[in-house]
């Protein structure tokens, strides 16, 4: 499903368009400002993960956007608060974003994302949204925090998945860093593996021979 084209407003005052986030994979996370434990902790794991996506994937990769969903008190300045205290004000292509009401209806519709008012505060779907460089959702990743490959995988497969020029050799050097691209899960970090490729090229030459 698309995402439509939704006009936001950043921390810093300047209107944005979803559609301005094209060309590259975007993160989507939804989150309130006065939330005391749950989106702060969603925040925190999701800059860990994107660090790591990061290395691996190349510093401009991807983007990522925080929208507030509790319109009335998700202020600019709020989202602004907000991105500090967890500690990723500054984060290079991580913006956080504000809207109202109907743009958040549309939105929250679009990503299929669900909220209920609650005593604390909301009780809601915690999820991140990988959309692709065409606005379409590629996948949702559910829970406060969740393993890295879970949403490093599909940004990974999003990157390096199809050439991103008409070059062949552009396209190759892709497919190879898609497949050699893995996981080690005892340092919780990607590293590039060619044995993969060493070991098919050995095996024709075995068979070959």
């Amino acid at each position: 499903k698309h995402i439509g084209d939704y006009t936001l407003t950043a921390a810093n005052g300047r209107q944005v368009r979803l559609s301005d986030y094209r060309g590259k994979p975007l993160v989507i996370s939804l989150i309130y400002t006065s939330c005391y434990h749950i989106c702060p902790t969603t925040t925190q794991h999701l800059a860990k993960i994107a660090r790591t996506a990061r290395d691996a994937l190349g510093p401009e990769s991807f983007n990522l956007v925080s929208i507030g969903f509790d319109t009335p008190k998700d202020s600019p300045e709020a989202m602004r608060r907000f991105s500090r205290d967890q500690g990723v004000e500054g984060f290079g292509g991580w913006d956080f974003l504000s809207a109202d009401a109907t743009t958040m209806q549309g939105l929250t519709r679009d990503l299929g994302f669900i909220s209920f008012s609650a005593p604390h505060g909301f009780d809601h779907l915690i999820q991140a949204t990988v959309v692709d460089a065409q606005g379409k959702i590629y996948r949702q990743v559910y829970g406060m925090t969740f393993d890295t490959p879970l949403l490093v995988e599909p940004l990974k497969e999003l990157v390096f998945g199809a050439p991103v020029s008409h070059s062949l050799l552009t396209g190759l050097g892709n497919r190879i860093k898609l497949f050699c691209t893995v996981y080690d899960p005892l340092t919780d970090k990607y590293r590039f593996d060619y044995s993969l490729f060493v070991e098919f090229a050995v095996g024709l030459s075995f068979i070959g021979t």
